[in-house]
């Protein structure tokens, strides 16, 4: 008797799974996305289900409220709201009474997104699991299918973008009516942002071109989504090694300067916990611009900020156009060898790598800071006056009168910024 009844039990949890597919199938190919599939496949199960990006940005949910609450206090979610899938594994985690289980959602040898089955009590059965991996297997369709139509529709977009940026994309009436078409408002002040991820270190693995364009996919679906967040009217794009995104300015941002709120919240969103992950990336920001002809100075802003605040600030920097300074006009000069010998010839031996050379050139931009004032100078290094006053009689030695002609402290001064950029 409890073999037919196992037997019995066995079948009817088979033809459940093969309802739930043959249903998830039908939503499919009636134009479904996976919204629909969470809500099929919670309803079926019973439970929560979640559909997230691979590094765990939702994409789409069917939760209770009281599963909602759940996730919330379960130390699943960054501060930016991001599900740390990375922490609940293929065997599932503990979650109160119940547990949470990840499926990746692949299709050829490809991560396409994770999908996250929470139940408030008891375990996760296998039968639970087949019928996810199904699911899985069908948001795997659904998704290819979209990614394919949604490449030639980005492509679209990035090569108009660039045209703006260009300055060929045409008249602005004609600007306007195709941004309409994609849903994009330009007829704002924006600041453009520019986004690279940064270089692998020196010690981490070579990785293939196919893993790079992985990470730049989903670099690009994470400025998307956040920026979709913000608001759905804002143009990105994608151009192969860098996202670009006009970010509106906001009436009351909470920053002195225009835009820097926005922008920093949407890196912040990014950029999450760095889990799931997440590569380490740099950002260039424009001056405001307020007309559509501003746009091609605003990007090339934003492309000078990226580049000259990763070599000043080193990788995972934030770069605005107006805190550049000098570095702006530094970094328009690409002969690097002409660079190094101007700061030989001003800075002499202080010039080199040594111990000796980096220490008296601390000293020197604390004294160009404090305008030569000895005695604060020295109260910044925690040094004597008279220590101080030596360190003055030794640079002037080296370099010259630092002390009585402006001219050679403006020359130091920048040699010291040539520095920060060439090295």
């Amino acid at each position: 008797m409890q073999v037919l009844i196992a037997d019995h039990d066995a079948s009817a949890e088979l033809a459940r799974i093969d309802a739930l597919h043959i249903a998830l199938t039908h939503l499919v190919l009636e134009g479904g996305d996976l919204a629909h599939i969470a809500a099929e496949v919670a309803r079926v199960l019973g439970d929560g289900v979640l559909f997230t990006s691979t590094d765990g940005r939702e994409q789409a949910a069917a939760l209770s409220p009281a599963l909602r609450t759940l996730l919330d206090g379960s130390g699943l979610l960054d501060p930016t709201g991001r599900i740390r899938v990375e922490r609940i594994g293929a065997q599932g985690l503990e979650l109160g009474a119940g547990e949470a289980r990840m499926l990746r959602v692949v299709a050829g040898g490809t991560d396409l997104a994770r999908l996250v089955h929470l139940r408030a009590e008891g375990p996760v059965t296998d039968a639970d699991v087949h019928a996810l991996e199904r699911a899985a297997a069908v948001a795997a369709l659904l998704i290819t299918r979209e990614q394919a139509v949604g490449a030639v529709e980005s492509k679209y977009q990035g090569d108009f973008l660039r045209d703006i940026f260009l300055g060929r994309a045409g008249d602005e009436s004609y600007v306007a009516e195709h941004a309409a078409a994609f849903g994009w408002n330009l007829e704002r002040p924006v600041v453009v942002v520019a986004a690279e991820i940064d270089p692998p270190a020196a010690d981490e693995p070579a990785v293939s071109s196919v893993q790079r364009r992985m990470w730049q996919a989903r670099f690009s679906a994470a400025w998307g989504q956040v920026s979709h967040d913000v608001d759905r009217s804002i143009p990105t794009a994608d151009f192969s090694s860098e996202v670009v995104a006009l970010l509106p300015v906001v009436e009351g941002d909470d920053e002195p300067v225009a835009g820097h709120g926005v922008v920093r919240r949407a890196v912040t969103a990014v950029a999450g916990d760095r889990g799931g992950g997440r590569r380490p990336f740099s950002v260039g920001v424009s001056r405001m611009a307020s007309t559509l002809a501003d746009l091609p100075e605003a990007y090339a802003q934003a492309r000078r900020a990226v580049d000259v605040g990763r070599r000043i600030h080193g990788p995972g920097s934030t770069t605005f156009f107006d805190d550049l300074g000098i570095h702006r006009l530094i970094a328009l000069i690409r002969d690097e060898a002409e660079l190094r010998r101007y700061v030989r010839d001003v800075l002499g031996p202080l010039a080199g790598d040594g111990t000796e050379a980096v220490d008296l050139r601390e000293t020197l931009q604390v004294l160009l800071d404090t305008n030569f004032n000895v005695a604060e100078a020295a109260r910044l290094q925690f040094f004597h006056y008279n220590t101080m006053r030596y360190r003055v009689s030794k640079l002037e030695r080296l370099i010259g009168p630092l002390s009585s002609d402006p001219h050679l402290r403006l020359d130091a001064a920048v040699a010291l910024r040539v520095l920060e950029i060439a090295g």
